[in-house]
């Protein structure tokens, strides 16, 4: 198994910084037991300027603020504060290019009765990205995202995620590097952790907002097409449309940017560095290194 923390790493946990061998939670609480807790994933960088750089602070401690208030979890931080808390923990545990965990979770609480308070903690460690750096062999899921009228699908909400792990689960085991889960209606939706786009005639697609987890990094590869003068299109497509793409790529704070050589038995036919996806995928390394503000600043 993956080792995350030793007996030197710090972790903060609602204002103070613990060991994290030493942190303790409650067996009996909701989040254990019912998968009733909301989570952040963020990365920070080296910048090119060798700067420590959260990237998209706000935007995350935003989302998590609101996951928490969906769930009805107690949560009093500010982005301010968290950020802040968050800055520290790297520089506590001497890390730059890192993947953080903000975790808000329950009390003990057997039942189902609304909680009056909650805990948050911030974690983090080094991690490469979560599914490798080449191109990847996915597999149309057995499995559908969960109907959007049973969750607050907007929320990312841990429970949430067991849908993910039996999906990622199920492509593994059949010799696949990951999978795509469609929606309650067929269409393509995203990855256990990532979404997606595709790729047709030099101009991109992804799902559009409603069956998904409109991703922070989805935010960014859309702010990348503008700059860039990819067109792009947000919509509902079929199996049948990304089987006659000429790329597609997974894209998420875990991820990053990482292309797809096929899906199911479909092959896409042009060569990834001749895509504009690639240049998606270099412009967004660029950017969460701050490469190219460097460069317009030497």
């Amino acid at each position: 198994m993956a080792t995350y923390y030793n007996d030197n790493t710090i972790l903060w946990l609602d204002g103070q910084f613990l060991k994290a061998s030493e942190a303790k939670t409650d067996l009996y609480g909701q989040s254990l037991h019912y998968g009733y807790s909301v989570f952040e994933g963020i990365r920070s960088y080296r910048t090119a300027a060798g700067s420590t750089k959260i990237f998209k602070a706000v935007e995350h401690f935003d989302r998590l603020r609101r996951s928490a208030e969906a769930l009805n979890m107690p949560y009093n931080y500010t982005a301010a504060e968290m950020i802040k808390a968050t800055y520290e923990v790297l520089q506590r545990n001497n890390l730059q290019d890192a993947y953080i965990r903000p975790v808000v979770y329950g009390p003990a609480n057997m039942s189902f009765n609304p909680n009056t308070e909650s805990f948050t903690v911030i974690e983090t460690w080094e991690m490469a990205p979560f599914l490798g750096d080449k191109l990847l062999k996915v597999m149309t899921s057995s499995f559908q995202r969960p109907n959007p009228k049973g969750f607050k699908i907007e929320a990312k909400a841990a429970g949430h995620y067991v849908n993910s792990i039996m999906a990622s689960h199920e492509a593994k085991g059949k010799g696949f590097d990951e999978a795509l889960l469609t929606d309650m209606n067929g269409c393509i939706a995203e990855g256990p952790g990532a979404n997606m786009f595709f790729e047709k005639e030099g101009k991109l697609y992804t799902p559009e907002a409603g069956n998904i987890l409109p991703g922070i990094t989805r935010a960014t590869v859309l702010e990348l097409c503008a700059k860039l003068d990819i067109p792009v299109a947000q919509g509902q497509y079929t199996l049948a449309q990304l089987k006659t793409a000429d790329a597609a790529f997974f894209c998420g704070t875990a991820a990053e940017v990482i292309g797809w050589a096929s899906i199911d038995d479909y092959t896409f036919p042009i060569p990834w560095k001749e895509t504009q996806s690639r240049k998606i995928q270099l412009a967004y390394k660029d950017k969460v290194t701050e490469r190219q503000d460097q460069l317009e600043t030497a």
